[in-house]
């Protein structure tokens, strides 16, 4: 059986309001670019019918037992299949129908891993509330200093990296933190790390709440940064 060329990885916990459309629109690039690919809905313990959205909508699902976002991403790669992955949120914050600023440069061997920025895309109004905007700031400014790296946005969800870069990187984290960890991996396997404006959308569906637990997630973030900078200067 021939891999596809592209896998587009959705972790997903109770978006079944959302989901289908946002594997429409993986599939729509897929279409747009004459690529062969597959969409893996990494299914976090939905309890709305979010798998049988995605399945009905084209998606491969797997069940992901275990609560986490990290835990949902790292078995949706291991679940994939293709040459290279791309992985987003599944409540059409981003538009998955213009993948080419991540795509294109890790297809054509430019970069290991590329990392979505939100500030260079433009952030819509209402989309992302000020204090998360200052904290992802402050967060990614001390993930620069740790890693060494010129990611301006290290928790961006919209990103993606080569299936010979996730055989390389050893994901341990269970979490929100597992954003922080994809990058300082990289740096520390000497990967190229490229980036690409990503515009950020607020969610169409009003009555969803956001899965970010702002004080909780930037904790985890801080911890595993401070953690990495211990390890690299005991």
């Amino acid at each position: 059986m021939d891999l596809p060329e592209l896998s587009v990885v959705l972790p997903c916990l109770n978006e079944a309001s959302t989901v289908a459309a946002c594997v429409e629109d993986a599939k729509a690039f897929f279409w747009q670019m004459s690529l062969s690919g597959e969409v893996v809905v990494a299914d976090n313990g939905s309890s709305d019918g979010s798998a049988y959205e995605a399945r009905r909508a084209g998606a491969r699902v797997i069940r992901v037992k275990r609560r986490g976002y990290g835990r949902a991403l790292r078995a949706g790669i291991a679940a994939s299949r293709g040459r290279v992955i791309c992985m987003g949120d599944c409540d059409q914050t981003y538009d998955l129908r213009h993948l080419q600023g991540l795509y294109e440069p890790l297809a054509a061997g430019r970069c290991d891993l590329a990392i979505g920025d939100r500030f260079a895309g433009g952030i819509e109004r209402g989309a992302m509330p000020l204090s998360h905007r200052l904290g992802v700031r402050a967060l990614s400014a001390l993930g620069r200093w740790v890693t060494k790296t010129k990611v301006r946005d290290f928790h961006c969800g919209l990103r993606g990296l080569t299936r010979d870069a996730a055989r390389r990187l050893p994901f341990r984290t269970t979490g929100m933190e597992f954003a922080s960890e994809m990058i300082a991996l990289a740096a520390k396997e000497g990967l190229r790390i490229g980036q690409a404006p990503v515009p950020l959308r607020r969610c169409p569906q009003k009555e969803r709440r956001s899965k970010l637990r702002a004080l909780p997630d930037g904790l985890r973030h801080l911890r595993y940064l401070l953690s990495v900078k211990a390890r690299n200067h005991p």
